[in-house]
């Protein structure tokens, strides 16, 4: 059986995900260290994510706006918690202007700017300012605000989509009258991501509180999705952030309450970034390349005529074309099926293998014989490879293919999130009793490790900090507390007294 990658998963998994990525043609180094360029293929799936995703924001009432890429660094300094939290990670604007001196680009010491301006890092303080302007009245409440936006976090170790310098996400920013109406908002958007990674990602995710530690700057409480790849390790995806009063009495959020008293706003952020895509390549992928859920793919089917450089191309280029046009007057996932017809100038099989690596769900290859016959050959990205350890491509009618391929597609989006599902669940560990058993099962050399689901009596504080230090020995994390967990009956691993939850740990990225 051959490899359309010549690294392996298990040969070295972050060696085999920086090739998935150069070689799906998904991005490229830029020339700045820890900035990519995403090349149209990788930008295709980010913009079905982009697409998708902003249906459902406006479908729950939000807004989109936008807001600038720099911020005033007084902003920062009115709210010292969430500074620090992002302090080691901003990129600061000093001066506005360059001069050359001896031939050379330098900074001009004269054109120093009166106030620093922070390259955004997230964009809580300066949403919060206009917030503060545009909320006078209870009538003003619920403000339900999202913006699609760049941002730069100083990153020190970077790997292309999971942790860049500068990434593409959306941040929303709500103010609300009460907590209760801040804290539902903040479980809404929890959900609006859960299904979002699931019934369009195909990623079964864990939905659920961040412990204290591991709280966004400022918040109150912090909610995430946690994601499972195939080397064991876990990726936070997305998370919401009930953000209580904080930012309020730093930006002056207030409003006249229906009796005349001012009252501080309740405000909620929450944001998922293009290191949605790292998680799908990781969660999908195989030896062969890239694998993409269909209703992210940009193309979900790839026609290839078998080109000869002959007269009869023509005829199969028009027959091919026939094919596309067909295929894109079905539905699938309530849209038009998204088809490319490949007409390249190359050799069938190479294009062929290009499109695995790149992971498109269908490839249909079509040759003279093919034409003849009125069939196609189908290649289904999910299940490439036969018993034999050849390429399963199956040959079919034509008008049978045409018929079947919407919900081929439906089938290939459910065997990617149930072959996922069925690969997480086991891999978590529920029978872990102590940090003896802990430390023994992430020992050096064990076999690969995936999750522990273990008995949590919610320490806080000194008891946190110590329980969060011997995890970090071990390269481990405390995840999330599921939102679905129920009590434990067994004693906390951590402390021994009684259990109040359940909480997952893990290495992450």
């Amino acid at each position: 059986m051959r490899h359309a990658l010549d690294i392996t998963r298990k040969d070295d998994f972050a060696a085999w995900y920086q090739a998935v990525v150069s070689q799906a043609d998904l991005a490229e180094e830029s020339g700045v260290r820890g900035c990519m360029v995403i090349k149209p293929w990788g930008w295709g799936i980010w913009e079905r994510i982009q697409r998708l995703l902003d249906d459902r924001i406006k479908e729950t009432g939000h807004e989109n706006c936008y807001f600038p890429l720099f911020i005033p660094l007084s902003y920062f300094a009115k709210e010292a918690e969430h500074v620090e939290g992002f302090a080691k990670e901003m990129a600061v604007v000093t001066h506005h202007r360059l001069k050359s001196e001896n031939g050379a680009l330098v900074v001009d010491p004269d054109a120093k700017l009166e106030e620093p301006l922070v390259v955004r890092p997230t964009s809580e303080t300066v949403i919060g300012q206009a917030m503060g302007r545009w909320i006078q009245s209870w009538r003003d409440l619920p403000l339900k605000l999202n913006q699609w936006a760049n941002v730069v976090r100083w990153e020190m170790r970077t790997r292309m989509f999971l942790r860049t310098s500068e990434f593409l996400w959306q941040e929303g920013h709500t103010a609300h009258a009460t907590g209760e109406d801040a804290m539902e908002e903040t479980l809404l958007m929890l959900e609006v991501y859960r299904s979002f990674a699931e019934d369009v990602l195909a990623i079964p995710v864990i939905a659920g509180e961040k412990p204290e530690n591991e709280r966004f700057p400022g918040a109150d409480a912090t909610y995430s999705i946690e994601a499972m790849m195939q080397d064991g390790k876990a990726l936070q995806a997305g998370t919401s952030h009930y953000l209580g009063t904080t930012f309020s009495q730093a930006a002056d959020i207030s409003y006249q309450d229906d009796q005349g008293a001012q009252q501080l706003c309740h405000t909620t952020s929450w944001g998922v970034s293009t290191r949605l895509i790292g998680g799908v390549i990781m969660t999908h992928g195989d030896d062969d390349g890239l694998r993409v859920p269909p209703r992210i793919a940009p193309h979900q089917i790839i026609v290839l005529p078998m080109l000869r450089g002959k007269d009869g191309d023509g005829d199969i280029i028009a027959y091919c074309e026939e094919i596309r046009k067909t295929l894109t007057t079905q539905d699938a996932f309530r849209e038009p099926v998204r088809v490319l017809l490949d007409q390249r100038p190359g050799k069938a099989a190479q294009k062929r293998w290009d499109w695995v690596r790149k992971g498109a769900p269908i490839i249909v290859e079509v040759g003279p014989r093919d034409m003849a016959s009125e069939q196609v050959s189908v290649l289904r990205r999910d299940r490439l490879w036969r018993e034999d350890g050849k390429a399963d491509i199956n040959g079919e009618s034509r008008d049978d293919f045409l018929f079947n391929a919407a919900s081929l597609l439906e089938e290939i989006q459910e065997n990617l999130f149930t072959e996922a599902q069925t690969r997480r669940d086991e891999a978590i560990r529920t029978d872990i009793e102590n940090m003896d058993a802990v430390a023994e099962y992430f020992a050096e050399g064990a076999d690969k490790p995936g999750w522990i689901r273990a008995a949590w009596s919610r320490p806080t504080g000194e008891a946190l900090d110590r329980i969060v230090e011997q995890l970090k020995a071990l390269k481990l994390t405390l995840r999330n507390i599921p939102n679905e967990g129920g009590k434990p009956e067994a004693a906390c691993i951590f402390t021994g007294e009684e259990a109040a939850e359940y909480i997952y740990i893990a290495r992450a990225y």
